[in-house]
């Protein structure tokens, strides 16, 4: 890893296949610094976690990979193909870039570079909060939270922690459901049925809750945005098939 830059010239003479730190400087923009070095504005915006337009402030230090592309640390089970299959890129080039092997496997935890792919963003129409009163389970805030999951069906109604469960296929992508930050990322474990779980705090004082997940690819204190990827749908902890267990706390579940 190189950096933090000292000039634009720097930039020019540190140019490698390493990944690279860059101080930002008054005035910089995440489209000028994508120019000066050669990547895609949304690959800056990946690797470091910028929500939305992905403000940037003087004295940040931002990563930049050395191609447009994205990070992803291996999970259990993950192979080039199912790699692929999530995020875009190709096959040969990530073998390639990450000095692998067609023979040989992925090690969980392992850091990979995945030139040309792309994180996968649900999106979801802004709508304004209405907060409504509500005895029996709290506010509701209207159009605040999304569904995580696309498609799918509801198998279980309120149950639990004011949690329901919304079943599909094992590897489909779950989405914070509102903008917060990751206040718990457990990627292991029994932890009292939950199996793998998220849970995010949002400016509204909630949280969500996303259980029984397989492959969590947040970490404890990232700041997500509505519709990012928190991981995939499984079915670990106390449960008998694909399903992610949602709850929210501190409000009405709208789902």
């Amino acid at each position: 890893m190189t950096g933090p830059l000292g000039s634009m010239a720097d930039v020019q003479e540190n140019k490698s296949d390493a990944i690279s730190l860059y101080l930002v400087r008054e005035g910089d923009t995440i489209s000028e610094i994508a120019e000066l070095f050669d990547v895609t504005p949304n690959t800056i915006r990946w690797a470091n976690n910028l929500k939305g337009g992905g403000l940037i402030s003087p004295g940040q230090v931002l990563v930049i990979l050395p191609v447009s592309g994205l990070q992803y640390k291996v999970q259990k089970g993950d192979t080039v193909a199912s790699i692929v299959k999530k995020f875009g890129g190709d096959t040969d080039e990530i073998l390639s870039f990450n000095d692998l092997s067609s023979s040989s496997g992925l090690t969980v935890g392992t850091t990979l570079i995945i030139p040309n792919g792309e994180a996968q963003v649900i999106v979801q129409a802004p709508t304004k909060p209405k907060s409504i009163a509500s005895k029996a389970s709290g506010p509701s805030y209207q159009g605040y939270y999304a569904r995580p999951i696309s498609g799918g069906i509801r198998t279980q109604g309120i149950h639990g922690y004011n949690g329901v469960d919304l079943a599909n296929s094992c590897g489909t992508p779950i989405a914070a459901s509102a903008a917060g930050n990751v206040l718990i990322a457990r990627s292991s474990g029994w932890n009292s049925g939950y199996g793998q779980y998220v849970v995010v705090g949002h400016p509204n004082g909630t949280q969500t809750l996303y259980a029984h997940m397989n492959g969590i690819v947040v970490a404890p204190g990232w700041e997500v945005y509505q519709g990012q990827i928190l991981g995939y749908l499984g079915t670990t902890g106390l449960s008998t098939g694909c399903h992610i267990h949602f709850e929210v706390r501190g409000a009405r579940n709208p789902f």
